[in-house]
């Protein structure tokens, strides 16, 4: 009798040491969401990113953040990120950003070698691009076009592999 007495207690905690508990098999966390993986750079009054290599596998899904973090105007010392593709002639493609300032220094007749860009800003301001990396591997010059940035190195290198 004690020993029945004993196995019914047992079976009886053993059937309600899980109660109020969730399972462990069910209560893993979800998956987050897939979004794109951001990239920061900052720029400043020096002419020069925080970044100037980036890698990614092809397609996979980016987003650039630029933060102009200097004190010079606009006018003066605006800042732009221009990602251009594979094999594109950059110093050819900052000599023709020289001569558009009518649009913030992106030459419209080059606008095909664009893959992704961001707008001129000024002094601490930010703004974003995202876009899917090419899917070819290989390398993707990026690079500030406001005149003398390029030219001082203000420019990188987005590698797909």
């Amino acid at each position: 009798m004690k020993i029945r007495i004993f196995l019914m207690s047992a079976l009886v905690a053993l059937a309600t040491s899980g109660c109020g508990q969730k399972d462990a098999s069910t209560a893993a966390a979800a998956p987050a969401p897939a979004g794109p993986r951001t990239i920061e750079i900052t720029a400043g009054d020096t002419m020069k990113y925080s970044l100037t290599a980036i890698e990614a596998t092809p397609g996979e899904d980016l987003k650039v953040v630029l933060t102009n973090n200097g004190s010079q105007p606009k006018e003066v010392m605006g800042h732009n990120f221009v990602l251009l593709k594979a094999g594109t002639d950059v110093a050819a493609f900052d000599a023709a950003a020289l001569m558009s300032k009518d649009t913030d220094y992106i030459p419209a007749a080059l606008s095909s070698q664009i893959i992704a860009k961001i707008d001129l800003l000024g002094p601490r301001k930010s703004g974003e691009v995202a876009f899917k990396a090419p899917t070819a591997p290989g390398e993707y010059p990026f690079l500030c076009t406001f005149p003398a940035h390029y030219q001082t190195g203000m420019r990188g290198t987005l590698t797909v592999k």
